[in-house]
C-alpha cells in the first residue's frame, strides 16, 4: 500500500495528539499534516497531496464547517473524504455537517477503535 496522507485540522493541541495516535496506532504507512485551524489547513492543501480530511469544527478564523464548504466547491479537493470530529453531536449539527458534504462525523468522545476502521474503510478504497 503506498503512503497515504491525511490532514488532521483542529485547534487543540492535545486533540491533534490524540488523533495522531490513533492513526499512527492503524501500523499502515501513514503521513500526517497538521494544521491548528481552518486558515493553516487551506494554507497547507496546495503543497500536500492529502488523502482524507479529519477537522474540528469550532476553530479560529475558518471553523470546519466553512472549511468543507471550501473543500466542497472546489474541485481539487471535492472527492477527498472528509471527517467532522466534534463535540457538538446533536442531530441538527450532523445534519449540517453531512449537508455541507461531509463523508462521516464522529462526536467526541468517540472510540478510537471505531475511527480506525473509518479511516481504514475510506483509504482502502481509494
Amino acid at each position: 500500500m503506498s503512503t497515504k496522507t491525511i490532514l488532521i485540522a483542529d485547534d487543540s493541541a492535545a486533540m491533534r495528539a490524540m488523533l495522531v495516535a490513533v492513526v499512527e496506532s492503524l501500523g499502515e504507512d501513514f503521513q500526517i499534516v497538521e494544521a491548528s485551524s481552518g486558515f493553516e489547513a487551506l494554507r497547507l492543501l496546495p503543497r500536500e497531496h492529502v488523502d482524507l480530511i479529519m477537522t474540528d469544527i469550532n476553530m479560529p478564523d475558518i471553523n470546519g464547517l466553512e472549511l468543507i464548504s471550501y473543500l466542497r466547491n472546489n474541485p481539487n479537493y471535492k472527492t477527498i473524504p472528509v471527517f467532522i470530529i466534534s463535540t457538538e453531536g446533536s442531530a441538527k449539527d450532523v445534519e449540517k455537517g453531512k449537508l455541507l458534504g461531509a463523508d462521516e462525523y464522529v462526536v467526541k468522545p468517540f472510540s478510537p477503535a471505531s475511527l480506525q476502521q473509518l479511516i481504514s474503510q475510506y483509504l482502502n478504497k481509494a
